[in-house]
């Protein structure tokens, strides 16, 4: 069973599935977050939506390099989580079906190429204080002990 963070699915609500990946990128005792400026301002573990037919890796790669403007060495599966939200970008429930990794940063080529975000090394403490995400803490936590 997958864990679900965040507020149960409410009753009378049709949610559709969305796979995502995300990566916690570490690198000198610090975490690569994105800053995400709009629906709601935040920071987040960079990553994203999985489009139909496209595989996981392939769509971590390309959420990291949109959202940060880095590349990656290769991934470590952490574990995954649920969560049942509103996406106004979208304009649907979601079930989220978050895929998370660890994952070296290589090279930056570039700028966030995504609208409205901002790439930023933080602190393992700021890290965790950041993000409001229960799911994204719980793996930060994870990743922190485990591999840094």
């Amino acid at each position: 069973m997958i864990r679900r963070f965040d507020d149960p699915p409410k009753a009378g609500i049709n949610y559709r599935l969305r796979p995502g990946a995300y990566a916690i990128l570490m690198r000198d005792h610090r975490v690569l977050l994105t800053f995400q400026e709009a629906p709601k301002p935040e920071y987040q573990i960079p990553g994203g939506g999985i489009d139909p037919g496209e595989h996981i890796i392939p769509a971590l790669r390309r959420e990291i390099m949109e959202e940060t403007g880095w590349t990656i060495g290769t991934p470590r599966r952490l574990g995954a989580f649920r969560r049942y939200v509103y996406m106004p970008d979208y304009k649907f429930w979601a079930e989220k079906l978050c895929a998370l990794y660890v994952a070296r940063p290589a090279i930056q080529l570039c700028e966030p190429t995504e609208a409205g975000h901002s790439s930023h090394w933080v602190s393992y403490e700021d890290a965790l204080t950041l993000t409001e995400n229960p799911g994204d803490r719980h793996f930060l936590k994870h990743a922190l002990r485990t591999f840094g």
